[in-house]
Parts: structure tokens; sequence; C-alpha cells
């Protein structure tokens, strides 16, 4: 399993703590709520994807339930945003830095589980995609927001271009020879793409005639 890679899965949790202090800091920003509401959200961000993956493939109970670390570190995110919340604005680009990095191998570890556990190339991907933004989708719903992945910038993307990846290294078996280097490699695509979206401020295509949607200083980076 890619996650049980031991650099993959260090780098898993730091994407882990990174999803949940910037969706907890979107919570502080967007809304008004106690420290239960900012830690429920930063966890909720970091976790609910992987649990909707898991639930999707029927792999009862989700992983998140079954290693402690990710719940903690999670919640270590959600503290951290909620005790420090004014100052953490100046290290926004670090924290758009760890964001990318935790989309890009949350992506790549749920295509991988999901074509262990038997899913096609095509659902691979779907699930790949949503174990890196269905954290920040549950978020903002539960903030009453339209998701940030469904409004504006690259988000869903890269998760995909991560996932599609990892199927061909698969399907290849290009993985068997490579090993974490294939899954790197993914990861690594799936960053640079979200990091030229951040930098750049590129959005995924929209109709016709319609424009850019103003700047919204309450919604974080991690749409999730």
């Amino acid at each position: 399993m890619i996650a049980d890679l031991p650099v993959l899965l260090v780098l898993d949790l730091v994407g882990t703590f990174a999803f949940a202090l910037n969706g907890a800091l979107t919570a502080v920003r967007a809304v008004h709520v106690d420290i239960v509401g900012v830690v429920t959200l930063g966890v909720i961000t970091a976790v609910g994807g992987g649990i909707l993956r898991d639930i999707l493939l029927g792999a009862l109970p989700p992983a998140t339930f079954l290693d402690w670390r990710y719940l903690a570190v999670a919640t270590a995110g959600g503290l951290v945003a909620f005790l420090f919340s004014r100052g953490l604005g100046r290290f926004g680009t670090t924290i758009d830095v760890l964001d990318a990095a935790g989309l890009s191998l949350f992506a790549i570890t749920g295509a991988g589980k999901a074509l262990e556990l038997g899913a096609g190339p095509l659902q691979a991907v779907i699930l790949g995609t949503v174990t890196g933004v269905g954290g920040g989708t549950l978020r903002d719903v539960l903030i009453r927001q339209v998701p940030g992945v469904l409004s504006g910038g690259l988000y869903a993307v890269p998760a995909a271009v991560g996932a599609v990846m990892v199927v061909v290294s698969t399907r290849t078996g290009v993985d068997q020879f490579l090993g974490a280097p294939a899954a790197l490699s993914a990861a690594g695509l799936c960053f640079m793409v979200r990091m030229a979206g951040l930098y750049f401020g590129l959005d995924a295509p929209r109709p016709p005639g319609t424009g850019r949607p103003p700047a919204d200083g309450s919604r974080g980076t991690a749409d999730g």
C-alpha cells in the first residue's frame, strides 16, 4: 500500500496537519465558532475525504479510525489554528505549500488504495480526487458556503492529475520497478500543478461569458 511506505506516511501526516490547519483557519475567518467548532471543522477538512473514500469502497471502519495518528495530527492542527489564528496569517505561503503537499499525497494514496481494493481505473481516479478534495467540500457545506473546489482555483484538477499518474504507473507495472519514486513522481506532478495555479492565479475553465468570482478572504486555500 502506498501509504505504508515510511517516507510517504510521514508526508501524509504532514499533509493531514496542513489540511486541518488550513481548514480550521478558513472556519475561523468565515464563521463565528468556538474551540469545538474550529477543531471539528479542521478535523473534517483533514480526514473527511479519506472517510468518504473508504465508505464508497466498503472499507469499514474507515482507515482514519484504525490509525490514531491521523486523528491526533488533525486535532493538533485544529488546536494550533484556534490558538494562533491571528499570527498564522503571516505564514500563508508556507501553509499553502504544505496544503498542496497534502493534496498531492492524499490524491495518490486514495487512488492507490482504490486500485488495491479492486476499483477500476476511472473509479480509482475519482476516488483519489475525492480523497484530496472531499474534506474541504464537507467543511464548506457545514459552514454554508459554496464549496471552494466548485467555485475557483485549481484544486480538483491537480488531484485528478496525480490520481491518473498512479493509475497509469500501476497498470503499466512501473510502480513495481520504481516503488516509492513512482508514487513521489505522481505526487510531485500534482504539487506542481497546484502551486502553478496558486502562483499564476489560474482557474479551471468556466462557462463562456462568466468572469472570475471576486476574491473572498474568508476562504482559505484548503478548498479540499
